[in-house]
């Protein structure tokens, strides 16, 4: 066993002007594992905190659960705007008939919150959410479509279940979310049994897949989950719970636990292979990007090429990792940890760790 524990004091490395730990509607559920990491208290920078959803532009249901169904959510959505939903006030679970796109001109400003009472599903059989500025038929609004600022895509307080894209080829991966351009917010939401393709070399992302955000700002993932308790856990070739090619990440109070990658080969794919397999929890790929992980569990994901917890390569070399009061413990199998357990990275990449415990 190799135990890394790292005391080292920082600064706060991500927004100094932050706030205290959010309000969390989905702490102690009666339906699945909680969102976040439990008694976790990392600061959370202003830019991460949830949308105010006081004066919605669209309401899901009338006060009943049978008012509430995956037509209507997918037809709000479409709409853009702040979507809430009354359901009722017991949890209800919604399965789309079809997946819920973002219209790039129908509002800058897009965020779906359940209240922490609803979950959207796939059904076993479809992505849940797509957005794409780069998709003509999501009505294309710039030339520079892979650096523009809206969509402004926010999910909150929101449970994303059974998301299936296997058999969406040409936008791959993110059997929950995929989404491009724009920019992408989540925050107390929790993801359970979500999967994407089981192989290939650079696929994956078994709840979310992420390309291009407006002027390379992160994705924010505020007290969430992924997986949290056997049964729960999402699956994908890479990144058993996210993905993504050239993005940086603001992971905060967020636990990620029985994800896996369930490619072979690694990237690119050994001869024979069909490659993938790499990230149990985090599969990060592209150029300059930052990983910072802060207040964070990632344990009992598995993978069977490289980066048990994570995967992260950079191919000029110029991205970094930063990992603070988090840790990172029991993932299985992989190879090529150069410096930490469980973290595949070239040997030069900039990693800091503190206050943080890494366990092999």
């Amino acid at each position: 066993m190799c135990l890394y524990v790292i005391t080292t004091l920082t600064g706060c490395s991500d927004d100094e002007s932050g706030t205290a730990p959010i309000h969390n509607p989905l702490a102690n559920p009666a339906d699945g594992p909680p969102a976040g990491n439990p008694g976790a208290s990392y600061v959370i920078p202003n830019a991460a905190t949830p949308e105010d959803v006081s004066s919605p532009d669209h309401k899901v249901g009338n006060g009943t659960p049978e008012s509430c169904t995956g037509q209507v959510v997918v037809d709000a959505i479409a709409k853009g705007g702040k979507i809430v939903f009354d359901c009722g006030s017991e949890p209800i679970t919604i399965t789309l008939p079809e997946t819920a796109k973002i219209f790039n001109d129908a509002n800058d400003e897009v965020v779906i919150d359940g209240g922490g009472l609803v979950t959207l599903s796939g059904g076993g059989v479809r992505r849940i959410l797509y957005m794409n500025t780069c998709d003509q038929d999501l009505h294309w609004t710039t030339s520079h479509c892979q650096d523009q600022d809206h969509p402004r895509l926010t999910v909150q307080n929101i449970t994303f279940a059974d998301g299936n894209s296997v058999a969406d080829t040409e936008y791959s991966g993110g059997g929950a979310i995929w989404a491009r351009g724009g920019r992408l917010k989540i925050v107390n939401c929790r993801f359970f049994n979500n999967i994407c393709a089981s192989t290939g070399p650079d696929v994956g992302g078994g709840a979310i897949r992420v390309f291009d955000q407006f002027q390379d700002q992160p994705v924010y993932v505020v007290n969430s989950t992924f997986g949290g308790a056997e049964g729960y856990g999402n699956s994908g070739s890479n990144g058993g719970a996210i993905s993504s090619i050239g993005i940086s990440w603001t992971i905060i109070n967020s636990l990620f636990s029985h994800n896996t990658a369930v490619g072979n080969g690694g990237n690119p794919a050994e001869a024979g292979t069909p490659g993938g397999g790499s990230g149990g929890a985090i599969y990060n790929d592209g150029n300059q990007m930052t990983l910072s992980i802060f207040g964070s569990l990632i344990e009992q994901n598995e993978v069977n090429a490289y980066g048990a917890a994570i995967f992260f390569v950079t191919n000029n070399h110029t991205g970094n990792i930063v990992i603070d009061e988090s840790t990172i413990r029991n993932n299985k199998g992989g190879s090529w940890y150069p410096v930490y357990p469980d973290i595949s990275m070239h040997s030069d990449t900039d990693i800091s760790v503190s206050n943080s415990e890494i366990i092999d």
